[in-house]
């Protein structure tokens, strides 16, 4: 019984020490959030399109928070299980994403919505465009990176 006891608590440690559990989280939270929700949020027809997009800013402030706490949880595993130099580029650029994203996406995305619940038609911008790029971007090096783990093992 004891041995059973260490293999299992070897496995529960090999699964700890993995980036997947991470990237496959973080994957399920924002895609849910791009696909499932965002889109359901603004085809609810018992909800006024104001509301909608407040609702929305309110969701993506949110979600950016939690997905930086989940890039930390990203960093800690990375170090500890000794991965480091294959994950910093991965990690880096998903930290630069969501520092565009909560430093200058989001606010302007923001105040652009505030401005069509009052009526008015925002001038143009790539803000949407460059959203769904970096989510996109971040999706799939999430996604990827999740499969590498995993195909990777305990290795170093």
């Amino acid at each position: 019984m004891a041995d059973r006891t260490k293999r299992h608590l070897a496995n529960f440690k090999e699964i700890l020490l993995s980036p997947a559990w991470v990237c496959f989280i973080w994957f399920g939270m924002t895609a849910g959030n791009a696909f499932i929700a965002t889109p359901a949020r603004f085809r609810a027809p018992m909800i006024a399109r104001s509301d909608a997009m407040e609702l929305g800013a309110y969701v993506f402030t949110l979600l950016n928070k939690v997905e930086f706490i989940a890039l930390i949880f990203l960093l800690i595993v990375v170090r500890a299980s000794g991965r480091a130099r294959h994950w910093w580029p991965v990690a880096g650029i998903l930290a630069l994403i969501l520092v565009a994203q909560s430093a200058w996406l989001i606010p302007e995305l923001t105040a652009r919505g505030q401005m069509v619940a009052q009526g008015m038609t925002p001038p143009p911008s790539i803000a949407h465009a460059a959203y769904s790029t970096l989510e996109l971007t971040k999706l799939a090096l999430l996604l990827g990176g999740g499969f590498y783990a995993l195909r990777e093992g305990t290795r170093t």
